[in-house]
């Protein structure tokens, strides 16, 4: 009798991400790395810094486990500059980066029978995450190039047995940002068919074009029935830190530090001090922001000056190419593979976020947060495979 009898059937067909994929294509072939999303390097000097003084001179034991209070007040009042949201510290959950608050908030929400709206493209966790808890997931499509809610399609989707709602925005992999339209009309039908919203705003800190970011959680009624999640990793380019957050109020907030609870715990301290200061240090966050701003146009220039047709972007790390507005005749998985071990470029395709093949098959994505001579160096490869396809 097989051993895999006793391993969880979703883990058992499960194969790993595709970001994982890649990254370690891109490893093993030393390929130019803009796949997985993450900046180069070590991240601001000051929290580096910060991180050190912690661990000299703070404690390295236990803190509280829905976070060190000094973090928690930090997060309140970051919020309260920058997003106009009035928050209170017990309302915040110090998570072990995005995907713990993620899997924490649908353990705590979602029940067996359940269904859950899931909008695609969409981060790989959510889907299996939810089929975890015994939920069932309902997805609704998005279309390139605005990537809009689909407001029609998610009206009909919300049925008797609907509980909840995941929202990413801004929108990772398009890098598209909501209206507050649509972040309005998403609130009116969470409260017309009592629905939680789980709001995955980790790229809030990453807008362009002067466009600030607008939580759901700031719509009419949604304080009482929305998670909030953010992430240090994102708003300081430091992702193997692993500190993110959860924000709810009332019984939500108290289910979430019940489930978090039996996940990690607690995270890192010394790293929770540093980001409690980080948040405080605007001229970090808005000097490390211009220095993405610059790259993002930096790729997007080149790109666009090799050819490729680049899709309009609001926010996140990424850029998106539509290859069949480029002239390119292949599927973006067949292209992605093919560059990482012909052009010595690691891409992600964003087909690859749809379940079941039903999104569009012909767009790429593509992380600017790399040094110059790096993107300069991808552009030209890319530039050279495109003509080869021909």
């Amino acid at each position: 009798m097989s051993i895999l009898r006793h391993v969880h059937p979703l883990y058992a067909a499960m194969g790993t991400t595709v970001f994982e994929r890649m990254s370690a294509l891109s490893r093993e072939l030393g390929a130019i790395n803009l796949g997985q999303g993450f900046p180069e390097g070590g991240g601001p000097v000051p929290l580096q810094q910060a991180a050190v003084r912690a661990l000299q001179d703070r404690s390295a034991q236990y803190p509280p486990s829905g976070g060190l209070p000094e973090l928690r007040e930090a997060i309140c009042a970051f919020y309260a500059a920058r997003q106009g949201l009035s928050l209170q510290p017990d309302e915040v959950i110090v998570t072990s980066g995005a995907t713990e608050a993620i899997a924490s908030a649908i353990l705590a929400l979602v029940q067996p029978g359940d269904e859950v709206i899931v909008f695609e493209p969409a981060y790989d966790a959510y889907a299996p995450l939810v089929r975890r808890a015994g939920g069932v997931p309902v997805f609704v499509p998005l279309a390139p190039p605005r990537f809009a809610y689909p407001l029609d399609l998610l009206a009909q989707a919300i049925g008797p047995r609907t509980r909840m709602l995941i929202v990413n925005d801004p929108l990772n992999p398009a890098g598209t940002a909501a209206t507050e339209a649509e972040l309005a009309e998403l609130a009116r039908l969470c409260v017309a068919h009592d629905l939680v919203v789980l709001s995955d705003e980790v790229w809030e800190g990453v807008r362009f074009d002067g466009q600030p970011h607008r939580s759901i959680l700031a719509m009419p009624g949604m304080r009482e029935r929305g998670v909030k999640v953010g992430s240090a990793g994102k708003l300081f380019g430091m992702t193997g830190w692993k500190i993110g957050w959860m924000v709810a109020s009332g019984a939500i907030a108290q289910a979430l530090g019940r489930a978090h609870q039996f996940l990690t715990f607690t995270s890192a301290v010394p790293l929770q001090w540093a980001v409690a200061e980080g948040l405080g240090m605007d001229d970090v966050l808005n000097g490390q922001h211009e220095g993405w701003a610059m790259s993002r146009a930096r790729l997007r220039q080149g790109l666009e000056q090799a050819g490729f047709t680049v899709l309009p972007n609001a926010a996140t790390w990424f850029l998106c190419v539509d290859l069949a507005a480029s002239g390119v005749a292949v599927t973006d998985a067949a292209f992605s593979d093919r560059a990482v071990r012909e052009a010595g470029v690691a891409t992600i395709p964003i087909s690859a976020l749809y379940e079941e093949k039903r999104g569009p098959s012909h767009l790429l994505r593509l992380c600017f947060t790399k040094p110059d001579d790096a993107l300069d160096d991808a552009v030209e490869r890319l530039a050279r495979f495109r003509m080869s396809l021909r």
